[in-house]
């Protein structure tokens, strides 16, 4: 957007806040002040700051100085929250772009039948020396969908399954900690 800018093809900028112009105080103010430099107003709904007025970047280096420190407390937040979950054995998986897996209502993995198929064709003709290419040419010509319900298949997303330590070897890993889960039989309803 910068460039466009640079370019002439913009002439004003309006974004609902200063946390989601930029990640950190250093950077917003680098472009505010070539923005300026190019009499391109940045107006922040959200605070209601507009760069061209005088107040506009001493407002601006404080605002940006509270966004920068909030998102570093949520990311500092989350990294907490998952190092509690690990500790704890609960492994967040996202198990929906993947096959072979559903949750059930606890929030468990467990297998799903039909697409344990799948993934254990790919594995077979993957062991047999079949290239990626091969593989996913094969899945496609079957009809089978990827783990995001696609129709084609790529060799890069082939490559994933055998490679996938967290979900298909039933391990997972963070920082110090080692989780091995358990994988359980989808129950017949």
């Amino acid at each position: 957007m910068i460039e466009e800018c640079m370019a002439g093809k913009i002439d004003m900028i309006v974004t609902k806040s200063i946390s989601r112009f930029a990640r950190n105080t250093l950077d917003c103010l680098k472009y505010i002040r070539q923005l300026k430099d190019l009499g391109i107003p940045v107006y922040f709904e959200k605070e209601s700051i507009n760069t061209m007025d005088a107040k506009g970047e001493v407002l601006l280096t404080i605002m940006a100085s509270l966004a920068q420190q909030e998102s570093q407390s949520l990311s500092q937040n989350v990294k907490l929250g998952c190092q509690y979950r690990y500790q704890q054995g609960k492994v967040q998986v996202n198990h929906t772009r993947f096959l072979g897996y559903t949750k059930d209502a606890d929030g468990n993995l467990i297998i799903e039948p039909s697409e344990a198929e799948t993934v254990k064709r790919i594995y077979r003709e993957y062991l047999e020396g079949a290239s990626l290419l091969d593989i996913a040419k094969s899945l496609e010509h079957d009809g089978i969908l990827t783990g995001a319900g696609m129709k084609r298949w790529r060799p890069e997303s082939v490559k994933d399954y055998p490679q996938e330590r967290k979900i298909y070897r039933g391990c997972a890993s963070a920082k110090d900690i080692y989780r091995r889960f358990p994988h359980k039989e989808k129950s017949e309803e």
